[in-house]
């Protein structure tokens, strides 16, 4: 027997995402528990949208002011009885203050709430915000038409504490979601079609540290060798590990598993163990400099990514000059870099001593962002002759412009200038010319 919503003409959602992966997996859910459970589809015009959505990210400077801006928009051009709904990191951090700040908000959702979305919109004015609250348990429902690539979460919240970081107050301690759950949804995602599958967690390479139930003991070297065992699944991808976790055992499976893909994300933050002390991130430069090593060893052409923060309470020249050392040192194919900006209910939002002013953190930026485009060019000329084997991501086929490209084993764009090559598909592609960080080249 069919429920009566099933004959209701469907509603419209619509979402706007801001900040990470971990944010675009949770819109993924929003919009399948919604979809599932409470007939919407969804439509890329919020002006004619029974519900408004905006998924927010709190990790930089002042995500607020971003966020009452886009309230203001939607609720100008949205019908008369859309409602709009704040979920997310920032509506954790700010909870019922977005009721009180915008009469135009009907309710707010936290990050670590998610699960609720069915039953919060039907109650106005509403703040779920609960940090404790566990939804690991959870069987979200499913996007109905799966890609060829997908996300999963395999653990949510943090315990690390680093004195710059607002995660852990806007999502929680950390708890691993059951490694058989995981298995099965990823069985469900190979069967779709799905190939590529990117693992999401604050700190992925500390599964298992923490279930919410009885669990066999397992770690994370275990999942990426269980997961690797699914038939159909071509590729693994994870983000973010932390470099604390980093043993010789979870490094050597990385390297021998022929279906984790050859790049990895290692954060530095500083190149100062002075400053790495200061915010709390549990590790030297030394021991990062170590890990670096001797995955060097096992992969010399693995791909290696960061993220450093320059500007950060009582980095002198010298701590500077440490992250620009590990940076000329390690080499690094992609970098994110950012002027630390404070975050509310951090413990580094209240230091004085030592602040470095918005001027020498723009230059220090400049410098930083400077030398890692030399090495970009330097890293591109090496790859001339070799052949990736690419998983076609983007393609476009007109009168003016054709081309296909996607990312290699090792995370390197490749772009196919002059072929049109379907969506999903793996091509091996000779380098014969570079731009930057972007590789060109013909299949072979």
């Amino acid at each position: 027997m069919q429920h009566l919503k099933d004959f209701s003409p469907s509603k419209k959602l619509y979402i706007e995402t801001l900040g990470c992966a971990m944010n675009v997996r949770d819109s993924e859910h929003l919009i399948a528990e919604l979809r599932e459970k409470e007939n919407y589809t969804l439509t890329d015009d919020a002006s004619q949208a029974d519900l408004i959505l905006i998924n927010t990210c709190s990790v930089r400077e002042k995500p607020e002011k971003k966020l009452f801006s886009e309230i203001g928009v939607f609720h100008k051009m949205k019908k008369k009885d859309a409602k709009i709904g704040i979920c997310g990191c920032t509506a954790s951090a700010l909870g019922e203050e977005i009721l009180k700040r915008s009469k135009n908000v009907d309710f707010v959702l936290g990050a670590r709430n998610i699960s609720k979305i069915s039953t919060i919109i039907h109650k106005p004015k509403a703040v779920e915000v609960d940090l404790n609250y566990d939804d690991s348990l959870y069987m979200f429902s499913q996007n109905i038409n799966s890609s060829y690539k997908a996300l999963l979460n395999i653990s949510i919240g943090c315990d690390k504490h680093c004195a710059y970081c607002i995660v852990p107050h806007t999502r929680g301690k950390e708890i691993s979601i059951p490694m058989d759950l995981l298995l099965k949804e990823a069985e469900k995602l190979a069967s779709k079609g799905v190939k590529e599958l990117l693992l999401l967690g604050q700190n992925v390479n500390n599964y298992g540290a923490r279930f919410s139930i009885e669990h066999p003991k397992v770690d994370f070297t275990k999942l990426l060798s269980e997961l690797a065992k699914i038939e159909g699944l071509k590729r693994i991808r994870f983000t973010s590990p932390h470099p604390l976790h980093m043993d010789d055992e979870f490094l050597e499976e990385f390297a021998k598993n022929p279906k984790v893909c050859k790049s990895i994300h290692i954060p530095l933050q500083s190149g100062s163990t002075k400053i790495l002390k200061s915010m709390k991130r549990g590790y030297s430069q030394e021991w990062y400099l170590n890990r670096i090593d001797y995955l060097k060893k096992l992969l010399p052409d693995v791909g290696i990514s960061t993220d450093i923060i320059v500007g950060f309470v009582g980095e002198s020249e010298e701590d500077f000059l440490e992250s620009m050392k590990v940076l000329e040192y390690v080499r690094f194919d992609t970098l994110y870099s950012f002027i630390y900006s404070p975050r509310p209910f951090t413990p580094a939002s209240t230091w004085e001593e030592g602040k470095v002013s918005k001027e020498v953190a723009k230059e220090r930026l400049q410098r930083l962002q400077d030398l890692h485009k030399k090495i970009l060019t330097e890293n591109s000329q090496l790859e001339l002759g070799k052949i990736h084997k690419i998983l076609i991501e983007n393609n476009k086929q007109s009168e003016v412009e054709t081309f296909s490209e996607g990312r290699s084993d090792t995370n390197r764009l490749v772009k196919i200038e002059g072929k049109f090559i379907n969506l999903g598909e793996f091509v091996n592609v000779k380098v014969t010319h570079a731009k930057n960080a972007t590789l060109y080249g013909t299949p072979c």
